[in-house]
């Protein structure tokens, strides 16, 4: 308890005589966080469904699959360039008009993309996608963040989650239907209906949010920060890409972190920049973006290491590999309303260093999986692997913003979503690269279970690096998330 807790045992007497005071969350906050997850979920159904169709899509194209990858980066760059900017317009204009907007954007790309007739028309349209998902979800997530009071965050933040998650596990199997019994086009069709459906719950439930400054743009800031996040989007795209050599991709990564100092270099030194860094004073935010950003890096490592493993290691096929994949994702479904009692429970500290621990763990155990090991154990090791890599995912989105005033919801939703989506890139990129690590140890040609086993103990111990600054959290931070009096209205009361 002390290892955990420090020296703050006034406030922990004081929880504990004051029970968890969890007030109904309400209905609006609750439709709201729904509405959002549901556009994360299409989002989330495109992005994960596109790779079963790729062979098919390349036949069509009359191109190679290799150039469809083209289609998926230019996805993943338009959301680095623009998520930054989301905030600035959504301030500008009214967050609830831009969100509306961008859904219709994004049916109108999903329509493109169902109907183009080759790679360069497919490009385009997957650009005009990615810039209206930048604007989507993260502009979602700013209503939901001023709609929803501090308390109520935890149970916001689990339903947008829960709602991607299904993403991920039903895209795969969608994909594949389409493909195999209509078309692939049907994978960007299916955006229509619950875009329409999206657009009325918007308009039926989210009430109206006008402009709420008049602030200039930070262009300069604007073409800094873009050409940075795209450039570390494409070289950690080419990292995987990349047989052995990543003299291109290091330089080019490299250069792109140096322009994004200059990028925080140049905000200290105008009025109104597109992203104020000095948030990252606030000590929970700052955590959950540093020491955050390593973990989301191993957790992301999972859907490109495994279903890999699985296929090249245990010498099993893509369909049935991906069914067995399937329990890791159900695992980090079945953590969701589970993750809410445990936050609600426990403080943030306990959690993330008592969880960050388990997931180690898990993320090591998966390196003495086998040949040998039956297939039901692999799963169950899968399944407990999701639920720690998804409570910890949680926990972490949820106390972001515990300590973040309402002036500044928009910038440390900016700041944090750009930090997500580079977590992202950059978690494909250390499976490649840790993979390639263990193969050039072992001089293997062709990837072997020892590969991934090593691979995968690297990134444990990555994992357990990331710990290290979750023990400055205090048990008091976020107490306010959890319906509970903060540090300070406990001192004040004594």
């Amino acid at each position: 308890m002390t290892f955990l807790f420090g020296d703050r045992l006034t406030f922990v007497a004081h929880v504990s005589r004051s029970g968890l005071k969890k007030s109904k969350m309400k209905k609006e906050s609750r439709i709201i966080s729904l509405i959002v997850g549901g556009t994360l979920f299409m989002e989330m159904l495109d992005t994960t469904a596109i790779s079963t169709a790729l062979p098919k899509m390349a036949h069509d194209f009359e191109s190679n699959v290799v150039h469809l990858s083209a289609g998926i980066t230019s996805y993943t760059v338009m959301l680095a360039v623009f998520i930054p900017i989301s905030g600035w317009i959504a301030d500008r204009y009214g967050a609830k008009k831009v969100f509306n907007t961008a859904i219709i954007g994004f049916i109108l790309s999903s329509i493109a993309c169902g109907l183009s007739t080759n790679l360069t028309s497919f490009v385009i349209a997957r650009i005009c996608q990615g810039t209206a998902g930048a604007l989507m979800v993260p502009v979602g997530r700013l209503i939901v963040l001023k709609h929803t009071a501090k308390k109520d965050l935890v149970d916001a933040i689990g339903y947008i989650a829960w709602a991607g998650l299904l993403g991920p596990i039903v895209g795969p199997v969608l994909g594949g239907f389409f493909t195999t019994y209509f078309s692939w086009h049907w994978i960007f069709f299916i955006n229509i209906p619950f875009g329409v459906f999206a657009l009325w719950a918007v308009h039926t439930f989210i009430p109206a949010m006008e402009s709420e400054n008049s602030r200039p743009l930070d262009i300069i800031g604007f073409l800094i920060s873009g050409l940075g996040l795209a450039g570390i989007m494409l070289g950690t795209e080419m990292i995987g890409a990349a047989n052995g050599d990543y003299t291109k991709p290091l330089v080019t990564i490299l250069a792109s972190f140096a322009l994004m100092a200059v990028a925080v270099w140049h905000s200290k030194r105008i009025q109104y920049p597109l992203i104020d860094y000095s948030i990252l004073k606030i000590k929970t935010f700052r955590v959950t973006v540093y020491s955050g950003s390593i973990t989301r890096m191993v957790i992301n490592v999972a859907p490109f290491i495994l279903p890999l493993m699985l296929q090249l290691g245990f010498g099993l096929s893509p369909f049935h590999a991906g069914l067995l994949y399937m329990a890791n994702m159900l695992g980090s479904m079945s953590m969701k309303p589970v993750a809410i009692w445990i936050t609600r429970r426990f403080d943030f500290r306990k959690v993330l260093i008592g969880n960050g621990i388990i997931l180690t763990i898990f993320t090591a155990g998966l390196s003495l999986l086998s040949l040998q090991t039956p297939i039901w154990l692999v799963a169950i090791v899968f399944f407990f692997s999701g639920l720690t890599r998804s409570l910890q995912f949680t926990s972490l989105n949820t106390l972001a913003y515990a300590d973040v005033p309402n002036g500044q919801l928009s910038n440390a939703n900016t700041l944090y979503n750009t930090a997500q989506q580079m977590a992202l890139g950059m978690g494909i990129a250390l499976g490649a690269v840790t993979l390639h690590l263990a193969s050039s140890y072992y001089q293997d040609t062709v990837y072997q279970m020892r590969d991934f086993s090593l691979a995968l103990q690297l990134i444990a111990g990555l994992s357990l690096l990331s710990l290290i600054e979750y023990f400055k959290i205090k048990p008091s931070d976020g107490a306010n998330l959890r319906g509970l009096p903060s540090q300070k209205e406990v001192q004040k009361a004594a």
